[in-house]
């Protein structure tokens, strides 16, 4: 199923509808980021970090304030960027989102990027969503283990 905004389609995900502020400007057609306080082209995967953002902010009762889009970081001398991080009230790095367009079929290499990027923020939850399935990954650093976990905790702090 699709969802239709004028002249504008985006594949209906598997996530709670909301409403998205969208805008035609130079023949493409922006989405706004209430994170980055700005609009931003609208592609697959932009659409489903937008609405992954609406999740945590009014389903699990994440702050906007405690969130980054697209950070930048260094994974073994590379420079990266996270989807969405989400940060404690203690300003560490809680929470890795990475998102992929529903039509990219969530696989091994995508786990493998995400936890490149752990290697160097090192959160307690890892979550991967191309805005059909979900998959949450709870971190045990100090054993060198995980375990999925079925839902998204709510927000504690």
């Amino acid at each position: 199923m699709y969802i239709r905004f004028s002249t504008v389609s985006m594949q209906e995900l598997n996530l709670p509808n909301y409403s998205i502020k969208l805008k035609k400007e130079h023949n493409k057609t922006l989405i706004f980021d209430p994170v980055r306080k700005k609009y931003i082209v609208l592609t697959p995967e932009e659409w489903v970090r937008q609405n992954f953002i609406q999740f945590l902010i009014q389903e699990k009762g994440y702050p906007a304030s405690l969130m980054a889009i697209e950070m930048g970081i260094d994974v073994i001398n590379t420079k990266k960027r996270c989807d969405i991080v989400l940060y404690n009230n203690k300003g560490l790095p809680h929470i890795i989102v990475e998102c992929k367009a529903p039509s990219i079929k969530i696989s091994q290499d995508t786990f493998d990027q995400i936890a490149r990027y752990n290697m160097t923020l090192k959160t307690e939850l890892l979550i991967v969503t191309n805005g059909m399935e979900h998959y949450i990954c709870m971190m045990d650093h100090e054993n060198k283990r995980y375990q999925f976990l079925k839902n998204i905790p709510m927000c504690e702090y």
